[in-house]
């Protein structure tokens, strides 16, 4: 009612202007507000100066995928992905990552599947060998050619299902920021650099800003930024914006420990 008083006692393109002006307001969303009202935080260019800490070059030759990281400033990793015709390059702001995960998945039923191959093949051959006719005359040596070419198929299908991931993922909005995915072993190529990555992500922890409203921009600032660079979906982006609100909600806040009251 206040409000409506005093545009009554402007001018009618005044009060329009005011009027447009509070629509838009009450129909901007409370996360676009907060990006708003954030401050700019540069994160250095991938190809400007910088100080390298360590650097580490992928290859998979199987996934035909190269993978290039380097951590640089203290704060921020480079990441350079060049798959088949798919390139990515985008830089990280350590401070609002998780420590690396890793993942092995062993491609059991394919595995079981070759060694049970391997022993029908095997004892087709011993049967073929006891026959007292021709090797190349015996019947069953067309069903022991087709076990053998099963066989070499489901090796092939485990060795390329087995696989190290190593991962990462974002602080609060529990966004997939890198994926780097090799054969058994990746976990030991990428051991040494991992650990450099994981120092450098507590130290970058230690520079967030300890003010909970002021650290809420930078994380949505820093989803948006990754969005519009294309390491995020829309979709994906829209689901970490709600969990990064959930967190910072006050219902997801702990309670605080009231004082003693005194008789």
């Amino acid at each position: 009612m206040l409000r409506d008083a005093v545009l009554r006692s402007q001018p009618g393109c005044v009060i329009r202007s005011a009027r447009k002006m509070y629509a838009s307001v009450a129909r901007m969303p409370t996360t676009e507000h907060i990006l708003l009202e954030s401050d700019f935080r540069q994160v250095p260019d991938l190809r400007g100066a910088r100080t390298v800490h360590a650097r580490i070059e992928f290859r998979s030759r199987l996934r035909r995928r190269v993978l290039q990281l380097e951590i640089i400033d203290y704060y921020y990793l480079s990441v350079r992905s060049h798959s088949r015709s798919i390139v990515l390059e985008y830089v990280l702001d350590l401070r609002f990552v998780d420590a690396p995960r890793r993942l092995r998945h062993i491609a059991w039923r394919w595995i079981a599947l070759s060694l049970l191959l391997i022993a029908l093949a095997s004892g087709m051959a011993s049967r073929i060998d006891s026959s007292a006719t021709h090797w190349w005359q015996d019947d069953w040596l067309a069903v022991r050619i087709t076990l053998m070419v099963v066989w070499a198929f489901a090796t092939l299908v485990a060795v390329y299902r087995t696989t190290e991931t190593v991962s990462l993922f974002s602080t609060h909005g529990a966004a997939r920021l890198l994926e780097c995915t090799g054969g058994l072993g990746t976990f030991h190529v990428l051991r040494g650099f991992m650990a450099k990555l994981a120092a450098h992500i507590q130290l970058a922890s230690a520079a967030r800003r300890r003010m909970k409203a002021e650290h809420l921009r930078d994380e949505m600032r820093e989803h948006l930024r990754l969005k519009e660079l294309g390491v995020l979906s829309a979709g994906e982006y829209e689901t970490a914006k709600v969990r990064i609100l959930d967190h910072h909600s006050p219902a997801a806040q702990p309670p605080r420990a009231r004082a003693p009251t005194r008789p």
